[in-house]
């Protein structure tokens, strides 16, 4: 049995793209796993969707790194959810990647419209 082909609107993700924007997320506060996805998805207009096959291993990863830390918390529903937060240090490193995706992003432009 074959997977079916994605939608075509959806894009995915360039690899290392996904701690960027779960950094980005956690800017503007604490958020929970779920939260963090659907953030994702609405500021893409739908296009960019994080299975939770990705973003969970993503987050461990910066955990590991000590870019996020995590505690224990409940939601509006009451249930218990691991809640992420930015740490100083994960602060400073997506300030890296977004110099990194920004210089990215221009040699790209310069190759698809060449002068």
């Amino acid at each position: 049995m074959t997977n079916p082909e994605p939608p075509p609107d959806r894009l995915e993700i360039l690899q290392g793209t996904l701690d960027m924007m779960i950094l980005r997320t956690l800017q503007w506060g604490p958020q929970h796993g779920h939260g963090i996805g659907v953030a994702i998805r609405s500021s893409s207009d739908d296009i960019l969707q994080i299975e939770r096959g990705s973003l969970y291993p993503a987050l461990h990863r910066l955990e590991k790194q000590g870019w996020v830390e995590a505690d224990w918390k409940l939601t509006e529903n009451k249930q218990r959810a691991k809640y992420y937060r930015l740490t100083r240090a994960g602060k400073k490193q997506l300030a890296v990647e977004e110099s990194r995706w920004n210089r990215f992003v221009d040699a790209v432009a310069r190759v698809m419209r060449p002068a």
